[in-house]
């Protein structure tokens, strides 16, 4: 691969994210866009040709030649055409969560490795410039409180709120703590689809650091929201407006009382699908690791799927209450 040739990557899926990543893509100076595929050929070529692509049948992407490839197709589909991808040697950003269960995240992690081509996770809030300004400054993350809500929509209802919502709050936070999960107790309930729309999930690390994090995909506002709490500080941060703000325990000369300091952290807006999309290529073309790779996406998705655990026994529990009484 010369310096100076775009990367040829195909979009695999072109559903509402999908789409986004073609528009993303197709504006990308350092992008050639060889294929939208689809299962649905008419929303392919709906897609494609808003904005200049070819469309493909998924029969085509067998023959496409690529450097790259992003996979925004259902989560039950991630690890057969990522696998399909990475089989051929081509890196591959797979949306999150990595897969729809452990061990198949456990084997794209093996193919990427043994066919030495590069598998990143789309958990995009990590590219948010919010995300990328809290951490700068969060040093020992004592307690976080992550609130993440939504309206209902007709979409992401092969996977749960878990799955679909809080995944995004539970890989900040992994990355935030850096610390092993001791426990996690979590409650949820169904109500307007056969899945659990809304959750709510307590995360203890074995430093003492825990964390409370509420999604809902049944809401009547959009609210996107993460505070962490430090033994001398507080940071609030708001996903959608890309802003975090910072309270600090100012200690003055001896004597004289203490005081809370705030500011607002400079943040640079950006589309943090964008932000991630460009770190991948730069990932493909420097050939460095992934910044969010498959051991990463397996910690978020094992996380996800032990919140599910702990629902699902609160459930049993109180149904088996009821029935006692």
């Amino acid at each position: 691969m010369t310096a100076l040739r775009k990367l040829r990557v195909a979009v695999v899926g072109a559903g509402n994210i999908g789409e986004h990543r073609v528009r993303l893509c197709s504006a990308s100076p350092e992008v050639d866009l060889v294929g939208v595929v689809d299962t649905d050929s008419a929303r392919a070529h709906e897609v494609a040709g808003r904005y200049g692509a070819p469309a493909c049948a998924v029969r085509d992407l067998p023959g496409l030649e690529l450097d790259a490839a992003v996979v925004s197709v259902p989560t039950e589909h991630h690890e057969i055409v990522t696998a399909s991808l990475l089989e051929r040697g081509v890196a591959v950003l797979v949306e999150k969560p990595i897969a729809a269960a452990l061990d198949g995240a456990d084997r794209l992690i093996a193919l990427a490795e043994r066919k030495g081509a590069l598998l990143q996770v789309g958990h995009t809030e990590r590219f948010n410039p919010a995300v990328t300004a809290l951490r700068e400054v969060c040093h020992d993350p004592r307690f976080i409180e992550a609130h993440r809500l939504g309206s209902f929509q007709p979409r992401s209802l092969d996977i749960d709120v878990i799955l679909d919502l809080m995944i995004h709050d539970i890989d900040v936070v992994l990355n935030l703590v850096r610390s092993e999960v001791e426990r996690i107790d979590a409650v949820g309930v169904q109500a307007l689809s056969s899945r659990l729309d809304i959750a709510n999930a307590r995360i203890v690390f074995r430093n003492g650091a825990a964390a409370n994090l509420t999604a809902s995909r049944i809401s009547v506002g959009k609210v996107r929201k993460l505070r962490v709490f430090e033994s001398t500080s507080y940071l609030s941060l708001d996903y959608s407006q890309q802003e975090v703000l910072h309270y600090a325990l100012d200690r003055p000369e001896k004597g004289a009382l203490p005081q809370i300091v705030s500011r607002t952290l400079p943040v640079r807006r950006a589309e943090p699908l964008g932000l991630e999309l460009q770190d991948f290529w730069g990932a493909v073309r420097d050939g460095r690791p992934a910044s969010v790779d498959g051991q990463q996406g397996r910690r978020a998705l094992q996380a996800c799927l032990e919140v599910g655990e702990r629902v699902r026994e609160a459930l049993e529990r109180g149904r088996v209450s009821h029935v006692a009484r």
